[in-house]
């Protein structure tokens, strides 16, 4: 029987973190590449595609549940695929869970996307990408970039640690780096092409090892993209605090365009809980790091991640993580409930933590990060921030912004006011005086362009 013939258009939508978010610029670019046309609406799409993250049951049953739900209202004749985490995690079950999904593929294997393109243009039903090629892992030449002024690099890919909460060495599998010579030349071309703001990624980005003979660490990496032409701001994400050294923060301060800010997730304040959490350090190796940062010369901006309510999480560990954020005064962080996540060693662990308690923990929590976000972001009214330009809102009549800490900064110019002006000013960067502050963002007014 003759094959249906094979529409080329997609549709792809992402879950999760920069780097997903940084492979579906990949994934949209090989794509483009192979003559498939985006589409912006699912139902106009011959292939559907959710690249997914599985790092919280939340973020995965969402993603089954758009696939069944889309399916039952507007999926007849459309190829569906799961890429990401979620298809590295469950694999072929995939197939069995959501019948009409076709192609399974983690991240490693988007180099081989136009072969597994072939297979679902030919009809196959049930295609797979599921192997840590390593040595082509970043090996995806065409890059569709979704923002003409910011770009990510991926450095590393994968996880050698064993935090005994998480998914990504089964998703991402074990580390591998890529070349700094490779890196570089990625950067310089995103400088040529007139990107000034480039971010590095990697689940430990300061675990990078350069494997050539050159043999550069991630500071070294680090203050070489800062140096070059065009690039006015460099930024990285995410570090492990047991490969934090303190050379990073030297490179920070010698070097204006590496932005002041770090994003150092210590999960918990609690020794007997890292421990539990198999983190490879304790509170006070951790502060050692805070204090690196806390006596540098530039004022380096701090975020973290915490998890409550982990398996045997006391309310005396929990007291921990409260009074650390006493003492760091973090200027931001992410906190989240413990998900038990499959192939994790804390499955086996017992005293599992009520829901009802890990959401009035998380609740709590956050009441007194807000409050010491409020009294942060406070101490920065009247003073002139210098702000990269993102949008503008409409609703507002502000421009939106963010500043070399990564704080979000909206203001008003005088000159540039109306709805039609929103293309006037991205990309630009402008001193702006913050003329008021709440928790989760500044205020202000432009002062002069940069």
């Amino acid at each position: 029987m003759e094959a249906k013939r094979f529409m080329k258009t997609f549709y792809i939508e992402t879950f999760g973190c920069q780097m997903n978010a940084h492979d579906s610029e990949k994934v949209v670019g090989t794509l483009v590449s192979e003559g498939y046309a985006r589409v912006d609406e699912p139902q106009a799409a011959d292939l559907i595609l959710y690249n997914t993250c599985s790092i919280r049951d939340k973020a995965e049953q969402k993603v089954f549940h758009r696939l069944q739900q889309f399916k039952k209202e507007h999926g007849k004749g459309k190829v569906f695929g799961v890429l990401g985490c979620v298809a590295q995690q469950e694999g072929e079950r995939i197939f069995d869970r959501a019948p009409h999904v076709s192609l399974v593929a983690g991240s490693a294997s988007y180099a081989k996307l136009p072969q597994m393109l072939v297979q679902l243009e030919a009809g196959e039903r049930r295609v797979t990408g599921l192997n840590f090629e390593t040595e082509e892992a970043f090996d995806t030449p065409f890059t569709r970039r979704d923002n003409p002024h910011r770009a990510y690099i991926t450095i590393i890919e994968g996880c050698d640690k064993s935090c005994a909460y998480c998914v990504v060495p089964f998703t991402r599998g074990p580390e591998r780096s890529r070349t700094s010579a490779s890196v570089l030349k990625e950067a310089r071309g995103l400088g040529s092409q007139g990107y000034t703001e480039i971010q590095l990624l990697g689940q430990n980005v300061n675990s990078y090892r350069d494997p050539s003979p050159a043999g550069w660490d991630f500071a070294r990496l680090l203050t070489a993209v800062g140096e070059i032409d065009g690039i006015r701001r460099v930024r990285f994400t995410t570090s492990h605090p047991r490969d934090f050294v303190e050379d990073i923060v030297l490179a920070i301060d010698r070097n204006p365009a590496l932005c002041n800010h770090v994003h150092l997730p210590v999960q918990s304040g609690s020794d007997a809980v890292l421990e539990r959490m198999q983190r490879l350090y304790t509170r006070r190796d951790y502060l050692n790091r805070i204090r690196w940062m806390k006596t540098a010369r530039r004022d380096i901006s701090i975020t973290t991640d915490i998890i409550v309510g982990f398996p045997g999480e006391t309310e005396a560990d929990f007291e921990a993580t409260l009074s650390l954020l006493d003492e760091v005064q973090y200027d931001s962080l992410f906190g989240f409930k413990y998900s038990r996540r499959p192939n994790t060693p804390a499955l086996a662990l017992e005293d599992q933590i009520p829901e009802e308690e890990k959401s009035r923990r998380l609740a709590v929590l956050q009441e007194r990060q807000r409050a010491i976000q409020i009294r942060r972001n406070s101490e920065l009214v009247g003073v002139i921030e210098e702000t990269f330009v993102e949008g503008y809102n409409q609703a507002t009549g502000q421009w939106v912004g963010r500043t070399s800490q990564n704080r979000t900064l909206n203001f008003i110019h005088p000159e540039y006011s109306r709805p039609g002006d929103d293309a006037t000013l991205v990309g630009q960067y402008w001193n702006v005086r913050v003329t008021r502050a709440g928790p989760n963002s500044l205020a202000g007014e432009a002062v002069s362009h940069v």
